[in-house]
């Protein structure tokens, strides 16, 4: 009985202890921000410098990065001064083979594109960087590029806004 009494006590106690004791911070969207020095973000619009070109790819890629920022952050976008600050361009647009068929022709393609980033920090200039991020999608050659063009381009480019959301502010 004694023990049974204990065991409701202790714990308990234990229990509130170890929690009280581990400091854990969780952010659902994967952001590390220290809001009292960062509170600005200034996204300038990436330009295509890339010899092949998809129109509404530029538009595209700087509405799905900024929305990113303000879906999952509380920064401010701002014109100009911001404490971070993201600049660069559409350095590659291309498509290539990515496998043969047994009669020797291609049977899928792959569409790569590739963004060149700047990012300054202002508050932690050890976090600032340039670097390129790259992503592909492939499609089967019995299908034309544009006809799955705007369903690839529109996954590629998520998935590089995610890896330039990363790269900046997850810090992990």
């Amino acid at each position: 009985m004694v023990l049974k009494t204990l065991n409701r006590i202790i714990l308990p106690l234990i229990a509130v202890i170890v929690l009280v004791a581990c400091k854990v911070t969780y952010s659902p969207n994967g952001a590390s921000i220290d809001y009292n020095k960062t509170k600005t973000i200034q996204i300038n619009e990436f330009p295509i410098r890339s010899a092949y070109v998809w129109g509404p790819m530029g538009p595209l890629f700087n509405n799905k990065l900024k929305d990113k920022f303000a879906d999952h952050t509380r920064l401010q976008q701002v014109k100009r001064n911001g404490d971070l600050k993201l600049e660069g361009e559409i350095v590659n647009y291309s498509q290539r083979n990515k496998s043969a068929a047994r009669e020797g022709y291609s049977k899928q393609t792959e569409l790569v594109i590739t963004v060149n980033v700047r990012c300054t920090n202002r508050a932690d200039q050890k976090q600032s960087y340039e670097k390129q991020f790259t992503a592909s999608q492939s499609f089967d050659t019995t299908s034309s590029l544009a006809s799955v063009q705007e369903e690839l381009v529109d996954q590629i480019l998520t998935d590089i806004v995610d890896q330039i959301f990363n790269a900046t502010v997850a810090n992990w």
